[in-house]
C-alpha cells in the first residue's frame, strides 16, 4: 500500500470538499438575492415601470443557471464524501479494523461446500468481507463465483484477468474514483428487474404520434398570422393547445403503460453514466481491462446512450407534475416525444444493456481483487503451473486476514506427498494450513497474494477444519469429520490432483480409534496426485510411512517461555515437535495447580 498517495489523495479531496461547501454557501446567499431582485422587477414592471420585466427575465435566467451549478456541486460533494469513504475503507483493511465492514456475504455460503467456513472464505471476518467492493449484487455473485475451491478449468483465463487486477494497481486513482461512484449506488444494487424491463419488447405506435412534429410549428404559425391580422380571431390559436392537450389526455393510458419501466428508474442511470465515462475515457494498456472499455464504447458509447435516457427518465418522472404535464403537451405533446426516444432507445441501445452491466460486474471483480495490493505493503500475482503434478511453493507468505503488522511471515515447498504437522496448542498450525489453502483459492481467482513469491499447480481443495455436529441431521462431530475424509478419498480415487487440509484428524473420538483411523485415512490420500496436510496433537503419526514411495514428512511449530511466559514465534519448521503447553495454559487459566 502506498500510504503516501492515500493520505496526499485524502488531503485533496478534503480540501476540495471544503472548498465546495463554502461555494455552496456563497451560491444560496448570491441566488437569494436575485431571486428577491427577480420578485422587485416583476412588482416594479406590474407597476408600470420600463424594463422591468425584461429585467426579471435576466434575473430568472441568472437564477435557474445558480441553481443549476449548485446542483452540480452538490453532485460533487456526494462524490467526493464517498470518495473519501473508500480511503478510509483502504485504511481501515490495511490496519486490521476492516471487520466492521457491512458486508460479509454470509449468503453465498453453501451447506455442502464446508470449505466457505472453513478457510473463512464467506461470513463475518472472510475473505469476502475483506475484498470486496462490489455494490451491486450482479458484482458480487460474480465476485463469489470467482472465488470457489474448485480450480479453474483453464489458466488462460485466471491470467487474463490477473493482467487486469495489476493495471489497476498501477491506476489507483482510477480504481478511486470508479469505487466512489459505485458506492453511491444502493447497497446491493439488483440490475436484474432493470434489464428484464428494458429489454421486453415494446408495442409499436400508431402514425399520430406523429402529431408531436407539428403542434409547436402551428401554433407559432398561427400566433405570428394573428399578430399580423391575418387570423382576427384568438380563439383560433388557443384552440391549437387545448387540442394537443385533449389528445395527449385520449392516448394518456397507453402511454403510462408504455413509460412505465421508466418510473422504476431514478438516479442510478446517471450514476452508471458517470462511471462508463469514466472507464471509456482511460486508454488501457491490459486486453482484459481493453476488453471491458470495448464492452462500454463498442458500436455505440454506453456512456452518452445513457447520458440521453437519463435525460428521458428525468422528463418522464417531471411530467408527474399537473403544471409540467399541461404545458409540456399541450405545446409539445411531450408525452408524445417521450413515448418515440423510449422506443428509439429500446431499438438501438436496450440490446446492449446486459452486456454494459455484465462489464461493469467483470471490472468489480477486478476491483475487488486489486484491493488486495491496494491495502497490502507485501503481495505478488502468484506463477500457475500448467503441470499436472501438484506442487505449491511460496516465500514469505502470510494471512490476508492478519494485519501486515501482525502478520508472521512463513516459505514453503510442497510436492505430492503427506506433511504431519505438529505443535502446541495455539501455536498456529491451523492458522497455517488455512493461509496455505485460501491463498490457493485466491491465486486460482486472479487475485494477488500476500508473499514475495507465490506459485501453484491446479489442484482441487479439500478441507476438514471446522467441523461441528448437526443435531438436526443426527450427526456426531466424528461421524461428520468421517463424511468429509470419505469424500477426499472418493475424490482421490478419480486422480485428480487434491490439495487437502485436515486440521486436529478425528478429534471427536477417542485416542486409540483417532490414531488407528488417522493411520488408515492418511495412507489412503497419500499418493502422487495430492498435497495433503495434517495436524495432530498425536505423536504416534509422525512416523507414519506410505504404502508407495509417495513421501510423508514432518514438521511443526514451537512455543518458548520468557519470565515464564508462553510466547509464540509462528515459524515453520522441519521435523517433529517435541514440546507440550496444555499443562502451562491449564495453570494459566486457573484450572490446575
Amino acid at each position: 500500500m502506498d500510504r503516501k498517495f492515500y493520505a496526499n489523495e485524502r488531503e485533496i479531496d478534503l480540501a476540495e470538499q471544503k472548498d465546495i461547501h463554502k461555494r455552496g454557501k456563497q451560491i444560496i446567499i448570491g441566488r437569494t438575492i436575485i431571486f428577491i431582485l427577480m420578485t422587485a422587477c416583476l412588482i416594479a414592471g406590474y407597476e408600470g415601470f420600463p424594463y422591468c420585466y425584461e429585467s426579471a427575465l435576466i434575473f430568472f435566467l441568472i437564477f435557474f443557471t445558480m441553481v443549476r451549478y449548485h446542483e452540480q456541486l452538490r453532485r460533487r460533494s456526494a462524490f467526493l464524501k464517498s470518495r473519501l469513504a473508500v480511503h478510509n475503507s483502504y485504511i481501515s483493511r490495511a490496519g486490521g479494523t476492516w471487520r466492521k465492514r457491512s458486508n460479509d456475504g454470509s449468503i453465498y455460503l453453501k451447506n455442502n461446500r464446508p470449505q466457505d467456513v472453513d478457510l473463512y472464505i464467506f461470513g463475518e471476518g472472510s475473505i469476502f468481507q475483506y475484498i470486496c467492493a462490489a455494490r451491486t449484487k450482479r458484482g458480487r455473485d460474480r465476485l463469489a463465483e470467482a472465488l470457489s475451491p474448485i480450480p479453474p478449468a483453464d489458466f488462460s483465463a485466471v491470467r487474463f484477468r490477473q493482467r487486469g487486477v495489476s493495471e489497476l494497481l498501477t491506476r489507483p486513482r482510477l480504481s478511486l474514483d470508479l469505487e466512489a461512484y459505485a458506492r453511491l449506488l444502493p447497497d446491493n444494487h439488483d440490475t436484474t428487474k432493470l434489464i428484464e424491463m428494458i429489454e421486453e419488447p415494446l408495442k409499436q405506435v400508431g402514425a399520430i404520434y406523429n402529431l408531436r412534429f407539428f403542434v409547436l410549428p402551428v401554433f407559432l404559425f398561427t400566433l405570428v398570422l394573428t399578430y399580423y391580422g391575418v387570423i382576427g380571431n384568438i380563439a383560433i390559436v388557443s384552440a391549437i393547445p387545448l387540442i394537443s392537450l385533449l389528445i395527449s389526455l385520449i392516448f394518456l393510458r397507453r402511454t403510462s403503460e408504455i413509460l412505465k419501466p421508466l418510473q422504476a428508474i431514478s438516479s442510478e442511470l446517471r450514476l452508471y453514466k458517470e462511471i462508463f465515462n469514466r472507464i471509456e475515457e482511460t486508454d488501457f494498456n491490459s486486453r482484459c481491462l481493453s476488453k471491458i472499455r470495448e464492452s462500454l464504447a463498442g458500436e455505440i458509447s454506453a456512456a452518452e446512450e445513457l447520458q440521453r435516457f437519463s435525460l428521458l427518465v428525468d422528463v418522464v418522472e417531471t411530467r408527474r407534475n399537473p403544471v409540467f404535464f399541461i404545458l409540456g403537451n399541450a405545446f409539445l405533446l411531450l408525452d408524445f416525444h417521450c413515448v418515440m426516444n423510449f422506443l428509439r432507445f429500446n431499438e438501438n441501445a436496450a440490446k446492449y444493456l446486459r452486456k454494459w452491466i455484465d462489464a461493469w460486474s467483470e471490472m468489480e471483480v477486478l476491483l475487488s481483487l486489486a484491493s488486495i495490493g491496494q491495502t497490502r505493503t507485501t503481495f505478488c500475482f502468484p506463477q500457475l503451473i500448467d503441470d499436472p503434478t501438484p506442487k505449491i511453493e511460496a516465500k514469505s507468505l502470510s494471512s490476508l486476514l492478519i494485519a501486515d503488522k501482525k502478520a508472521v511471515t512463513n516459505d514453503v515447498k510442497l510436492t505430492a506427498g503427506t506433511t504431519i504437522i505438529t505443535g502446541s496448542n495455539m501455536c498456529g498450525k491451523t492458522t497455517w494450513i488455512r493461509t496455505l489453502a485460501s491463498t490457493v483459492l485466491l491465486a486460482y481467482a486472479g487475485a494477488p497474494v500476500c508473499a514475495e513469491k507465490f506459485s501453484v499447480s491446479k489442484m482441487a481443495i479439500f478441507t476438514s477444519i471446522r467441523v461441528n455436529d448437526d443435531i438436526s441431521q443426527g450427526l456426531s462431530t466424528f461421524y461428520a469429520e468421517l463424511l468429509r475424509i470419505k469424500s477426499m478419498i472418493e475424490y482421490s480415487e478419480t486422480k485428480n490432483p487434491m490439495f487437502i487440509c485436515i486440521d486436529e484428524i478425528f478429534r471427536g473420538t477417542n485416542s486409540m480409534d483417532r490414531i488407528v483411523g488417522a493411520k488408515e485415512a492418511i495412507r489412503r490420500l497419500t499418493n502422487d496426485w495430492s498435497i495433503t496436510l495434517v495436524t495432530t496433537h498425536d505423536f504416534e503419526l509422525c512416523d507414519l510411512t506410505s504404502r508407495n514411495n509417495t513421501p510423508v514428512t514432518n514438521a511443526h511449530f514451537e512455543e518458548y517461555y520468557v519470565d515464564d511466559e508462553i510466547k509464540f514465534d509462528f515459524k515453520l519448521r522441519e521435523g517433529r515437535c517435541h514440546t507440550t503447553n496444555a499443562k502451562y495454559l491449564l495453570r494459566m487459566a486457573g484450572i490446575m495447580t
